[in-house]
């Protein structure tokens, strides 16, 4: 296998991962993100009224499962926004680079079985 098909290859794998973490931040968001909103209606619709930070903080103190659901979608996307801008910016890292050889190195060593080897191993 030559270089540049073994990096296309750590690329594919890159973009898979990354896919999938996509998708999972935006499931997050569909559905925990209303859920937890929802529970918070009344605190909502509060604030509508008198707005306050303190008034905020109460909310979420009081409701630490919707405090806890918002702060997840929150904290993955900032994770995830975070995670492509350092790629953009400054490529592959190394540590990102061996965790990835590493992995493509268990896909190719189960070969076809994997359930990624379609979509990062085959041309």
């Amino acid at each position: 296998m030559t270089d540049s098909a073994y990096e296309r290859q750590i690329n594919r794998l890159r973009d898979v991962m990354m896919r999938r973490w996509w998708i999972i931040t935006c499931l997050l968001w569909l559905v925990v993100a209303p859920l937890c909103l929802w529970h918070l209606r009344g605190e909502i619709a509060l604030l509508r009224q008198y707005f306050t930070w303190t008034a905020v903080r109460y909310g979420l103190a009081y409701n630490r499962l919707s405090a806890l659901g918002l702060s997840l979608c929150v904290g993955m996307t900032v994770a995830l926004l975070m995670a492509e801008s350092r790629h953009i910016l400054f490529g592959l890292s190394t540590h990102e680079r061996e965790r990835l050889e590493k992995q493509l190195g268990r896909i190719r060593q189960k070969g076809p079985r994997h359930p990624l080897w379609r979509q990062v191993c085959e041309e």
